[in-house]
C-alpha cells in the first residue's frame, strides 16, 4: 500500500529593515496603528486651560444647585419630624415639643418636660451654614378645643420664655391637635447669592384644617 506524501513549505515573515515602516493590526472593525503620536506639551496645556475655563464657568451654577438641594432636604426633614411628633404624641399619650432655636439654627423633638423622666427618642438637628430659621406668630383663632385651652392656662414659665425668646415650640397633643400657641409657620431661608435681593424660602405652615403642617413655597419679593 502506498501513501501520498505532502511537502510543507515553511512560511516566511518579511520584516522591513527600516523603522519608519508603518504596521497595522486589524481586529474586527478596529485598526491599531503602530506609529500613533502622543500629545505634545502645548496640546496638554491647551486642554488644561479649556478644562479650567469650563470649571470656573460652571462652578457657581453647581454651588447654587447643591444649596437648593440642602434647602429642600432640610424642609422635608422638618416636615417629617412634625409627622413623627404627632404620631408619638398620640401613641404615647404625652405632649411632644418640636423646638426651633433661631439663633443656634437648631431644631429637634422631645417629650414635654414633666411628663417623662428622660426621653430616649429625643432627636436634634442643625441647619447648614447657608440656611436660617424664621418663625411666624401663632394664629389668633383657636379651634383645637378645651384640652389645649386648659393646657395654655397651665403653661410653665419655661414655656412662656420659649415662645418669646429665640426658641419656639410646636406642641403636638395626645388628642391629635396642635397647640394654639404653636407658630403658624416656620420659614427656612437660604442665604442670598451675591447681588441677589434675597434667597429662596420654603415655609412649613399649618394646613387649612390646622391639624398638621405642610410645605409651601414662598416666592421671593
Amino acid at each position: 500500500m502506498k501513501f501520498r506524501t505532502h511537502s510543507f513549505q515553511p512560511s516566511t515573515l518579511n520584516v522591513a529593515s527600516t523603522r519608519s515602516e508603518r504596521w497595522t493590526l486589524n481586529v474586527g472593525r478596529w485598526t491599531f496603528s503602530g506609529n500613533r503620536r502622543a500629545f505634545t506639551l502645548i496640546e496638554m496645556i491647551l486642554v488644561m486651560a479649556l478644562l479650567a475655563i469650563v470649571v470656573s464657568v460652571s462652578l457657581p451654577t453647581l454651588k447654587n444647585f447643591f444649596k437648593g438641594r440642602d434647602l429642600d432636604s432640610e424642609a422635608r426633614r422638618f416636615l417629617s419630624l412634625t409627622h413623627y411628633a404627632a404620631s408619638r404624641a398620640v401613641a404615647e399619650g404625652v405632649p411632644m415639643d418640636l423646638y426651633v432655636d433661631t439663633q443656634q439654627r437648631l431644631y429637634g423633638l422631645r417629650a414635654r418636660a414633666g411628663y417623662v423622666e428622660s426621653d430616649s427618642k429625643a432627636v436634634e438637628y442643625k441647619l447648614p451654614e447657608e440656611l436660617s430659621f424664621e418663625v411666624t406668630a401663632p394664629p389668633t383663632t383657636k379651634i383645637s378645643g378645651e384640652d389645649n385651652q386648659a393646657e395654655d392656662l397651665n403653661a410653665t414659665p419655661s414655656d412662656i420664655i420659649a415662645q418669646t425668646g429665640p426658641v419656639k415650640l410646636l406642641r403636638f397633643t395626645p388628642d391629635g391637635f396642635i397647640s394654639d400657641k404653636s407658630p403658624a409657620a416656620v420659614l427656612l431661608r437660604q442665604r442670598a447669592a451675591p447681588g441677589a435681593a434675597e434667597g429662596d424660602v420654603v415655609a412649613i405652615a399649618l394646613s387649612a384644617t390646622r391639624l398638621n403642617y405642610e410645605l409651601r413655597t414662598v416666592q421671593p419679593h
